[in-house]
């Protein structure tokens, strides 16, 4: 077949040939079956790369579209919350005390705080040392591997407030924890542990293995290479499940309910029972008396979420710079 940049000026032509001259001043008989199938290519070349830059577009419009419904609708509901709960802000929803006439949160807020903390304190090591085993030690078809999966794949789908049951039944009744700070937070504790454990493994998984390889060529041992190299590389990916978690923890309601209690009195032991602020929230709500100050509680939790993840993030980015420096 010719090109098209052969083609200089058309000479001659009769029913069976014709002449051109190609750009080196040379005259080529040709024959124009040739050149009604080159013409006839090209259309069709030029017909099915408009169909893919269609579908290109098409999709392309899609994901925008989608991406538009998504962040519009957490726009909406954002400032919903933000309308209806800033003007039923006030200084005394702050004081420590929870009356009848003064629907305080800072109880629950310091109740919160504990329930995150503590929990974070449980579940994050457990889920960092699982997945260290299941990525570093275990190959990725062992069976005690995939079973691990399974489990940490069912437990995520699982209701909160199954968890709440189990937490009543096992630490309340059967430990006789009572609703307790210490309930509560080994509830959401178990709760949160499927989402670190995943999350956690994929980000070990998704570190290069040239890291791996090039920390054993300089005669580091598997642990140290996990902990110094690994592990800093992977830190990321294990804050996005912590601070996922971390969201979680503080919107959580149905499970601490049952384990933790509604108590409006802010706790000083670990065996005291106290209301985060999304029972306190479903508390008020749910009273009818008091749904101003549920939307001024809605208000504080969207500030204390992003508060929370963005020290979690700025403790991580600074873990990450200091491990990275000491290599």
């Amino acid at each position: 077949m010719l090109e098209k940049d052969t083609y200089k000026a058309i000479v001659g032509k009769g029913k069976s040939s014709a002449a051109i001259i190609n750009r080196s001043g040379e005259m080529v008989n040709i024959n124009p079956d040739e050149v009604k199938s080159d013409n006839k290519n090209n259309k069709l070349a030029s017909v099915f790369k408009n169909k893919k830059n269609s579908r290109k577009n098409y999709r392309k419009i899609l994901t925008q579209l989608a991406s538009a419904i998504t962040f519009g609708t957490l726009l909406l509901i954002v400032v919903y919350i933000l309308v209806k709960g800033i003007p039923n802000l006030s200084p005394s929803l702050f004081e420590m005390k929870y009356t009848t006439q003064n629907v305080s949160m800072m109880p629950a807020i310091i109740t919160t705080l504990y329930i995150v903390v503590l929990g974070l304190l449980v579940s994050v090591p457990i889920g960092i040392f699982t997945a260290v085993f299941m990525a570093e030690y275990l190959d990725s078809q062992n069976i005690f591997v995939k079973i691990i999966r399974l489990a940490t794949d069912t437990l995520s789908a699982i209701p909160s407030i199954v968890y709440g049951l189990f937490g009543m039944l096992f630490f309340v009744y059967f430990l006789n924890m009572k609703n307790s700070i210490m309930a509560g937070f080994l509830t959401v504790a178990i709760m949160v542990l499927p989402v670190i454990i995943r999350s956690s493994e994929e980000a070990f998984l998704n570190v290069r293995k040239d890291y791996r390889w090039g920390s054993y060529a300089l005669g580091a041992g598997r642990l140290r290479t996990v902990f110094r190299v690994v592990l800093p590389a992977a830190l990321p990916g294990i804050l996005s499940g912590v601070i996922l978690s971390t969201g979680r923890i503080i919107g959580e309601s149905a499970a601490l309910i049952y384990t933790l209690g509604t108590s409006t009195k802010l706790p000083t032991s670990l065996f005291q029972s106290g209301r985060t602020l999304s029972v306190h929230m479903y508390m008020l709500s749910g009273e009818g008396m008091y749904v101003d100050q549920a939307f001024a509680t809605a208000v504080v939790i969207l500030f204390m979420v992003l508060l929370l993840n963005g020290i979690s993030s700025f403790i991580g980015n600074k873990i990450a710079k200091r491990s990275a420096g000491s290599k």
